[in-house]
């Protein structure tokens, strides 16, 4: 008799733990290749996003840096370009003609130019000897915007890696600080989405009667107006506030979903056995719903979270497309290409590349790893 218990005993020991629904999840996560492939160029976005934030790189993305449309390396610096800064050299490496009557005053006047920026003084003196009445400010305006619009002392570039803009800027550098705008508007804005949805949601849900009525007339209020129609008219009404406006237009508008789905969920816990003994002990609403249920239903909203980022994201490009973006002075994907449909006409293509080919490969990861997270939460699945 004893033996038999002890053996009772030491099985029950010894039998292994059933594996809760994160451990099953991580463990079909990383059987699936394409999932951590997906993952990886996320996560090497976001490691960009995070060294550009803090102003590790690109933080001179708005320096002139080359020549008006500098081509990308690989097609090599344009011919005119060249010709014209041969001109110029060859031009600074002339005799000077010994009978010139005007000799001695153009000595004088490039004397006082270089004098004038060796100082670095606000008033500037141009080949006539006016002095400049907007130095100053201009000055003050260039050291609010980080110092980097008047610095001419370093030779302007024929050619970069990924080309220049109109104004001589690095794609490249313009690209990388797109994405930290355009990345940090969808996290930040999903995230507003996600919690306003689940909150309603589990009102909603748990309470029922007249208080899913009213949020019901609520919801569908949201869902009547097409929804890229309201995204526009609420962004013609705020008129460019800044990025913290387009953060509320998105997550103000997009949180239909995650609330329909919540709702649901809500709904159909709120009547299983767990919830009722939490009911029967006392347990207060609050906890019931956030302390009981939320943990059960918490997949949802990750899923749904990730899903939004991705849709925010094109949002915003769309917007700043469109000139309801993000305001003069900050630069995004979206006003990348609304850079770029004027450049496309004069053969110009590399800033529509760049921003085009950056933001394809961000979505299709984030599509795929979401697609691959939302299998792996789904209880069905085994």
């Amino acid at each position: 008799m004893l033996s038999v218990l002890s053996k009772r005993k030491l099985q029950t020991q010894t039998a292994p733990a059933s594996a809760g629904l994160w451990r099953l999840a991580m463990r079909r996560l990383r059987a699936d290749k394409i999932a951590i492939a997906s993952l990886i160029v996320v996560l090497f976005y976001l490691v960009v996003l995070l060294l550009s934030f803090t102003g590790v790189i690109a933080s001179d993305w708005n320096k002139e840096v080359a020549v008006s449309y500098a081509p990308p390396t690989f097609i090599g610096a344009d011919k005119t370009t060249e010709a014209l800064q041969k001109t110029a050299a060859v031009d600074e490496e002339l005799p000077e003609n010994p009978v010139d009557p005007l000799k001695d005053v153009i000595h004088q006047l490039k004397a006082e130019i270089k004098q004038e920026k060796s100082s670095g003084s606000g008033s500037a003196i141009d080949y006539y000897g006016v002095v400049d009445p907007l130095a100053d400010d201009m000055k003050a305006i260039d050291q609010q915007l980080g110092g980097h619009l008047l610095d001419q002392q370093s030779e302007l570039k024929s050619t970069l890696i990924f080309g220049a803009d109109k104004w001589g800027q690095d794609v490249l550098k313009k690209t990388i600080k797109g994405a930290e705008t355009s990345i940090i508007v969808g996290l930040v804005s999903a995230l507003l989405a996600v919690t306003l949805g689940t909150l309603l949601g589990a009102i909603s849900g748990y309470f029922g009667g007249w208080v899913d009525d009213i949020l019901n007339w609520f919801y569908n209020i949201f869902t009547s107006i097409p929804y890229l129609l309201l995204v526009l008219a609420i962004a013609a009404v705020l008129q460019q506030k800044g990025i913290l406006s387009i953060v509320l237009i998105l997550g103000l508008t997009g949180w239909t979903g995650v609330y329909r789905l919540i709702r649901a969920e809500y709904m159909k816990h709120t009547s299983r056995e767990y919830v009722l003994a939490a009911k029967a002990i006392g347990v207060g609403h609050f906890r019931r719903m956030f302390i009981h249920i939320f943990p059960n239903v918490s997949h949802i909203a990750l899923v749904q979270m990730s899903i939004l980022v991705v849709s925010f994201i094109k949002s915003e490009v769309i917007l700043s497309f469109l000139g309801f973006g993000v305001p003069v002075g900050v630069v995004s994907w979206g006003s990348m290409l609304n850079e770029a449909q004027s450049e496309l006409l004069l053969g110009k293509w590399w800033q529509l590349v760049a921003a085009s080919v950056a933001m394809a490969v961000l979505v299709t990861a984030f599509s795929m790893f979401t697609d691959a997270l939302r299998d792996a939460l789904d209880p069905k699945l085994k």
